[in-house]
Parts: structure tokens; C-alpha cells; sequence
């Protein structure tokens, strides 16, 4: 069984911990490296206080903090590996622990042309990075980062499956299932989520881990760092949506449970009305069955607009565009380096571009 409040863990269970950080302000690689060697130690102080914690989760950002000046944030872009991982995975080494940890940004293959990555890193206990995973929706129009590609699925501490994502991948509900569908049964959402948008993050994270069937630990940051205040709320949250442990808005907040390797896998493999899993992939197997049509369900794709995003995603993305919008920037709220209708109208005039390499927040 999950549990809530103590400070161990069992064979069974995964203790997990997020780490609410007061979003870093800086500005040059030398206050990178201190601000993880900051990470580090308190990585060894958790698991002091924690002794049953096999997993500790940190906020995005929390490495670099924000970097509002495009030539700062082009200048620190790091590698993975780098030296900000090597020193997370000496101190996991130290502190007998896995971790999450965020690199913004990592440099892309083309750097310094094109712009960085959002990248998420999950260290185990030996040092080693397990998985490396770049934000595939960027916080758009502020965040600037060059969208990833795809979602990663691996094994954890105690063979927990475990999949990252990064704030806003969050937002679409796609992303939760593309992780649980490969076999995630922890989804870690590291986040820098500020107000006004706080109401709105605790309800994913709880509709989510119920829609799912799938353990959730959100790692948020807190404070202000001059342009934002995040609100922070960390939580980790049951495969049944209901919320095991939930910080308040403070910074340096922790919250901690264990996990039950073998409770989530067998509500899945037992589980019947509220087994969403199973269910999208026999749909209405009562009633085929019923009707001598077999008792697998009906297995085919329903949806119109994923077969055509999947088969023509140009047309899907036209299609989208009735509905919304043609553009990308919307001309009564501009946001700088991001073109709105008017902008182009006036480059195809002046005959120039006008695209900034690097937009808002890199």
C-alpha cells in the first residue's frame, strides 16, 4: 500500500521526495556551479532526514534559474553530460539516492544556431543518467526552447517505471498518456509554474494520476526571482487522483511518500470500472460480448482528430488553425520575438524577416 508520514520505505515501496526550491536568480556559469553545489548538499541533508528516500525531485529551473538575457542564458547552455550532472550524480553517489534534476538549457546539436533544449535528467544511485528527457511543449509564447520529440519510459529504484515530463507537457493530456501507454507508473512533472495559473496545476495533477491510473510527484518551485512568483504546492499523488502529500506555497518545502511497486500494478491488472487503460482499448466489452462480437472490445481509434494528426498533420494543424487562430502571435498582446499578422504584413512590405533568433524568456 502507498503511505503517507513516516520517513521509511520497504522492498515494496519507493520513498520519494520533492524538493520545492526557491527559484535562482543568475547569471554566470561560476553561479551555476554554486548554486549546484547548493542542490547537492541538500540532496545529502534530505536523505539524513529521510532514510527511506530512494528518489528526490527538483523543480525546473532549479539548476539555472531563469535566465532572462538571451546572450547569459546562450552563453551557460550546457551539455548533458556536463558538469552540472557530474556533480548530481557524485552527490546521489553520496546520499545512496536517486534523483530528477533540470538542465535549461542543454545545448541543442546545432548551437549556438538554433536555440537550447529544456532537458530533465533522472540520475540513479551509481552516478549514472537514466534517462534524459527534452521538454516537448515549450511554455509558449514566453519560453523560447527548442521543442523534444518524444517521451521515455525507465525502470527506477525497486523496478518503479518511471517517466518525465516538464510543466507545461503537463497542460495536454496526450503527454500523460503517451508515458502511461508505454508503462510509466510514476510520472514526475518538474515545474516552474507561476500565479496566476496555481488553481488550475493542482487539478491536473490530481485528474491526471486518476485518468491515468498512474502515480504522480510534481516538483514546483517557490518565491519571487524579480519577474515571477511561483507558487510552489509540490505534490505527489496516488494512482487514484487522491493526493498523498501536498506542500504549502513556502520555499525549500519537502514533501515525501512511498510508493507501493506492486499496489499500482495490481489495481491495474484488477481494477474494473475506473481501469481507464484497459477500457480505451476494449471499449464497451460488456456490450460486444454480449452481442457475440468476441470479449476483447473494440479496439479501433474513435477519434477523427488523432488519425488525422497522426496520418496528415499538416491538414490537423490547418484544422486547428479555423478554430483558433492563423498566427502564432496575437497583435493585440504582442509578445516580443514571436510574429503576429500585422508584423508579417509589415516585413512582406519592408521586404526583412524581423525573427529574433532566440525568443522571450531565452
Amino acid at each position: 500500500m502507498s503511505r503517507h508520514g513516516d520517513i521509511g520505505s520497504s522492498p515494496d515501496t519507493v520513498g520519494v521526495c520533492v524538493f520545492q526550491y526557491k527559484m535562482p536568480r543568475l547569471h554566470s556559469c561560476d553561479e551555476i556551479m554554486d548554486n549546484v553545489a547548493h542542490i547537492c548538499d541538500l540532496i545529502k541533508g534530505a536523505k539524513r532526514g529521510l532514510p527511506g528516500m530512494d528518489l528526490i525531485v527538483f523543480p525546473e529551473y532549479s539548476t539555472h534559474g531563469i535566465m532572462y538575457d538571451k546572450d547569459e542564458m546562450m552563453q551557460c547552455a550546457t551539455t548533458c553530460p556536463g558538469p552540472e550532472t557530474d556533480a548530481f550524480g557524485a552527490a546521489c553517489i553520496a546520499a545512496k539516492t536517486w534523483g530528477v534534476f533540470s538542465l535549461t538549457g542543454e545545448r541543442h546539436e546545432e548551437h549556438p544556431r538554433k536555440s537550447p533544449y529544456n532537458t530533465l535528467v533522472l540520475i540513479n544511485a551509481d552516478g549514472e543518467i537514466v534517462q534524459k528527457y527534452r521538454k516537448i511543449l515549450p511554455w509558449c509564447p514566453v519560453e523560447g526552447w527548442y521543442p523534444g520529440d518524444r517521451t521515455y519510459v525507465s525502470e527506477g529504484p525497486k523496478g518503479l517505471k518511471i517517466s518525465l515530463i516538464i510543466c507545461d507537457d503537463g497542460n495536454y493530456p496526450e503527454i500523460w498518456r503517451d508515458c502511461t501507454m508505454k508503462g510509466a507508473e510514476l510520472i514526475v512533472r518538474c515545474q516552474g509554474y507561476m500565479y496566476p495559473c496555481k488553481e488550475q496545476q493542482v487539478l491536473v495533477a490530481k485528474a491526471m494520476a486518476f485518468m491515468n491510473n498512474v502515480y504522480v510527484a510534481v516538483a514546483n518551485a517557490a518565491g519571487n526571482d524579480g519577474i515571477y512568483t511561483f507558487f510552489g504546492r509540490s505534490s505527489i499523488v496516488g494512482n487514484d487522483g487522491r493526493t498523498l502529500g501536498e506542500c504549502g506555497e513556502e520555499a525549500d518545502g519537502m514533501q515525501y511518500a512511498q510508493l507501493s511497486v506492486s499496489a499500482i500494478r495490481d489495481a491495474r491488472k484488477n481494477d474494473q470500472s475506473q481501469n481507464h487503460l484497459f477500457k480505451l482499448l476494449h471499449r464497451g466489452y460488456t456490450g460486444v460480448y454480449a452481442s457475440g462480437d468476441g470479449d476483447k472490445g473494440v479496439a479501433e481509434c474513435p477519434f477523427d482528430f488523432y488519425k488525422t494528426w497522426v496520418n496528415n498533420p499538416l491538414l490537423a494543424q490547418q484544422q486547428v488553425e479555423v478554430i483558433t487562430r492563423e498566427h502564432v502571435g496575437v497583435e493585440t498582446c504582442p509578445i516580443e520575438g514571436v510574429p503576429h499578422a500585422g508584423m508579417m504584413i509589415s516585413q512582406a512590405r519592408s521586404g526583412t524577416d524581423g525573427i529574433d533568433d532566440h525568443s522571450s524568456l531565452t
